[in-house]
């Protein structure tokens, strides 16, 4: 972090006093009913997070709601930007900009695996979103957006664990009104939005907004020459929404939404962060080998590393550029009915996801791995919400019960391959990784990778694998001879299967590999606040949650190499600890040979599988209010997120790499299981208070959220490993296991969120917050909640440790002025809102070299305004001091001597050397720009 962004983020958050994340409203002061109003930084926010609009500062829940101002002056157009004013959230895109992570108070669920929901939910117009990269899309005209935190579901037709997004668009109007912005930025950014509302009969509204933008690509991709051909990461995207509200008489509300979005888009790049080669010093610490022998490879292939990863120039294989294509539509239907004592609302949506993301995926100029054209994720779902509420006993209870019902059926085609260098690079690798102190110079090693050398280095590795064999063998009391000549045997078989390792044709790989999962889920939840006096409410909600899932999955593979590997004797090499390195090796030859099949028992492999469960949770709120300006309130509540399938089939049948016999077994339908993960659970502790005066407020809460059976996503370099993840209160055993009933939380969050808002002057308002939130694994871990799974070696990191993308402290901080000028109605605009973050991991396995320094985001604008906001110029920077950080970082695929573990990290374990390479999706740098704005 730069020392002029550091202060000026300081700067801005000395101006709110410390204060907090959203932009929170000050409440109505007069005691009468609470009206929607528009957020003119100055006026309440009215919120629905209990589905009863009430002020924001009367609700007993810790909630942030930021208005259609806020949202327009920060320049927000997805979720993402609410990072700049909500402390307590953090969204971050991962490999495709279709996808998301989310998280709240330090937990989420992160990577690029469809199997898994988020632990934070996202509702547009009261309909769940079950990916969270929806958010990422355009969201059009946007109300307001309610970022509430801690587990969900008794409010809210679908259940969540850690958090919910709720956001609400405009609705149409009953006078007519339109409005249109233009904006031009640079890398020749256009975005052009509009929208027109108005009747069209008696009681019938109409509402059309729309929203198109074009961007060139953050990253340059340059060819071997350094010459640039062209960029990734760009934008083409349109959205569109139609809405009816149909009002016939004061007691029925229909409102209809039908909304497309698509995207036709190079997407998503990622740069090298991390390329040295490291070896443990004495004493601790480490140091740098003259090179890292798995880039001295991929150098031989063409691939090029750049010093900084911010230059922002990224080499990919010729002809493999990224694609990202995505149609997502939807339409719902939200009917109201006021029956005079309660009041029914029904909510019915369809929705049609349908992305295609494929393309380079080794990230580098080598051609080593990519996903085909024929790779797509599609959710089809439907759902329905009914809520009846009302008021008894002379409103001294207000009642809400409700039902919902979701079905939704996922495709996935993943199809990846293997390019045309991989075989050379798969054999060279292995053979460098073979020795700590490696025989080859960085150039036999680039010369192996391009081909010119592999049959002399293999050859020659071969003599010397006999001689240290015979060595081994020797040691261990065998004859000499016998000794000689079995180790001849193991090396000429290792020698055969790196050269046909060498010889895996371009091509190699899925032929279509297909995952359905059909998953049911309904619900019956009820949400009560009992005024117990005028000053005193007693909230109780409960939950009861049933889902279940069917797996099926078809695999298809044209890898004859895997075949004739697993003939020639090396499985046998591969399980016998006897032979050290040697059957290290040719575990290695098996898996690099067979991945993308697994073994010949993937292919035409079909398997099925079926999950159910049920659940109750709930939440209980004793609020009080000792005067009108204070509320007090203390809660718990039980939250719960369903089970599911990790969709990813390097998994099947292994918890791990490190299990060589069972990933080189045939795999059969049994194996299915070893894809489940069981449903997360957790237990909510919150205190807090809320203060409000005419002119400023502070919002305050303490809270302790403990989860088991945590589901973790993490990529290890070659598959996506998913388990639950739950602390042992005794020691683990030798199989590193505990008794069930020594089992408890895995991941604890707590800490403290501090809200503020004041305004000391006419049109001058500052907002802002802190969260200080740790969200720690517990220091034994076990990956079952009955105690009897290990942790993955690749996670061997997380005991004891912070979450990743879960930094300590975060403040943020707005300041809105919009003097008048002169007498005419002009007025002007000058904003700016800051983000400071302390550090955090990136990389959900918590490698070093995936930690990210604190930082901090400043964007601004400026502007002059007519009459009534009639028209606007607007001058705009985002991330104004250019400020470089990452968003995720991942092990970059198959690139190092030891996938999963091949970390500094480790050498506290007596690893001998760390040479992974790592790679990032790196955060937009500064944008700049002026937006026309015009309304009638």
């Amino acid at each position: 972090m730069t020392d002029k962004s550091l202060w000026t983020s300081a700067a801005i958050a000395a101006l709110v006093m410390g204060a907090s994340a959203a932009q929170a409203q000050d409440g109505m002061q007069d005691g009468t009913a609470p009206q929607p109003v528009v957020d003119d930084m100055g006026a309440n926010i009215i919120v629905t997070a209990t589905r009863r609009a009430s002020p924001l500062s009367d609700v007993p829940i810790a909630v942030s709601a930021v208005g259609a101002q806020a949202m327009q002056n920060s320049g927000a157009s997805d979720i993402r930007t609410l990072n700049q004013l909500a402390p307590s959230l953090l969204v971050s895109s991962t490999g495709s900009e279709a996808n998301a992570s989310a998280r709240i108070r330090g937990i989420g669920t992160v990577g690029d695996n469809p199997g898994l929901e988020s632990s934070v939910a996202v509702f547009i117009d009261g309909v769940y979103r079950s990916r969270t990269g929806a958010g990422l899309n355009e969201l059009g005209e946007i109300e307001r957006v309610e970022v509430l935190r801690g587990p969900q579901g008794t409010l809210f037709g679908r259940n969540a664990s850690a958090g919910l997004i709720n956001i609400i668009s405009k609705a149409p109007e009953n006078s007519f009104h339109a409005k249109g912005e233009i904006t031009y930025g640079n890398y020749d950014y256009w975005r052009l939005s509009g929208r027109v509302t108005g009747p069209v009969a008696e009681g019938i509204a109409l509402s059309l907004d729309g929203v198109w933008s074009k961007r060139d690509g953050f990253y340059k991709l340059v060819d071997g020459a350094g010459k640039t051909v062209g960029d990734t990461n760009d934008r083409d995207r349109y959205f569109l929404r139609g809405q009816a509200l149909i009002e016939p008489n004061d007691a029925l509300s229909i409102r209809l939404i039908g909304d497309y979005t698509n995207r036709d888009e190079s997407c998503c790049g990622a740069a090298y962060i991390e390329a040295r080669e490291r070896r443990p010093a004495a004493g601790g610490g480490y140091t740098d080998a003259p090179f890292n022998r798995i880039a001295a490879i991929l150098a031989g292939q063409g691939s090029v590393i750049p010093a900084d990863p911010y230059d922002r120039e990224l080499h990919v294989t010729p002809g493999r550029d990224y694609v990202s294509k995505l149609k997502d539509w939807g339409v719902s239907g939200e009917i109201n009915y006021d029956f005079g004592g309660a009041k029914l609302t029904s909510i019915t949506a369809y929705r049609d996801y349908k992305s295609r993301d494929y393309g380079d995926y080794d990230y580098n100029r080598a051609d080593l791995l990519y996903r085909d054209p024929n790779t797509y994720r599609q959710f089809k779902t439907f759902t329905q919400e009914l809520r009846l509420q009302g008021s008894a006993f002379a409103d001294k209870l207000d009642w809400l019960v409700g039902g919902y019902y979701a079905n939704e059926k996922l495709t996935l085609q993943d199809n990846i391959r293997f390019g045309a260098d991989y075989g050379r690079f798969a054999a060279c690798r292995l053979m460098a990784g073979a020795s700590v102190n490696s025989i080859f110079t960085a150039p036999q090693l680039a010369a192996c990778g391009s081909g010119l050398a592999t049959q002399p280095l293999i050859n020659g590795t071969q003599a010397q694998l006999n001689a240290g064999l015979t060595a081994a063998l020797i040691a261990r009391g065998v004859p000499a001879p016998i000794a000689a000549a079995q180790a001849g045997a193991i090396s000429t078989g290792l020698g055969n299967g790196l050269r046909a390792l060498a010889a895996i044709p371009e091509g190699t790989g899925d032929v279509a590999s297909l995952y359905r999962q059909k998953s049911e889920n309904w619900a019956l939840f009820t949400h009560n606040i009992v005024h117990i006096t005028n000053r005193l409410d007693l909230t109780l909600g409960l939950r009861y949650t049933h889902e279940s899932k069917r797996f099926s999955a078809d695999f298809n593979n044209n890898n004859a190499t895997c075949a004739a590997l697993q003939a020639s004797g090396l499985p046998g090499i591969a399980t016998n600890p006897a032979l050290g390195s040697a059957a290290t090796l040719a575990g290695g030859i098996l898996t690099l040979g067979c991945l993308g099949n697994g073994s010949t028992g993937l292919n035409a492999l079909d398997l099925n599988d079926k999950i159910s469960d049920g659940e109750f949770s709930g939440t209980a709120v004793l609020s009080w209010k000792p005067i009108d300006e204070l509320l007090l309130y203390g809660s718990y509540s039980k939250g719960y997120k369903a089970g599911g399938y990790n969709l990813d089939r390097f998994q099947l049948g292994s918890t791990g790499l490190n299990a060589i016999p069972a990933v080189f077994s045939p795999r059969t339908n049994a194996d299915v299981t070893s894809l489940r993960f069981a449903a997360e659970k957790v237990d909510s502790f919150e205190v807090g208070l809320k203060y409000v005066q005419p002119k400023w407020s502070v919002n305050i809460a303490a809270f302790r959220q403990e989860f088991k059976n945590f589901q973790l996503n993490t990529f290890n370099g070659t598959s996506f490993v998913v388990q639950n993840i739950n602390g042992c209160d005794g020691a683990l055993s030798a199989a590193r296991t505990c008794d069930s009933g020594d089992v408890g939380p895995g991941l604890i969050s707590q800490g403290v969120e501090l809200e503020a808002s004041v305004t000391p002057a006419r049109n001058f308002r500052v907002s802002g917050g802190a969260t200080y939130a740790r969200a720690k694994f517990a220091n034994r871990l076990v990956g079952s909640g009955d105690g009897s799974v290990p942790l993955d070696t690749a996670l061997f990191l997380l005991p004891g440790s912070i979450n990743s993308n879960a930094p300590k402290l975060v403040t943020t901080a707005s300041v809105a002025w919009t003097p008048d000028i002169g007498s005419s109605g002009l007025s002007a605009l000058f904003y700016v809102d800051g983000r400071m973050t302390s550090d955090y991991n990136t990389g959900s396995d918590l490698f070093p070299e995936k930690r990210q320094d604190g930082y901090a985001i400043v964007n601004a604008r400026v502007g002059i305004r007519g009459a009534d906001q009639r028209w606007a110029v607007e001058f705009w920077g985002q991330n104004i001091f250019n400020q470089n950080y990452t968003q995720v970082a991942f092990s970059s695929p198959l690139q190092s001597s030891s996938p999963g573990t091949s970390t500094t990290g480790q050498f506290a374990l007596g690893a001998p050397m760390a040479n992974q390479l790592i790679s990032a999706y790196l955060a937009e740098p500064r944008t700049y720009g002026i937006t026309l704005r015009g309304s009638f």
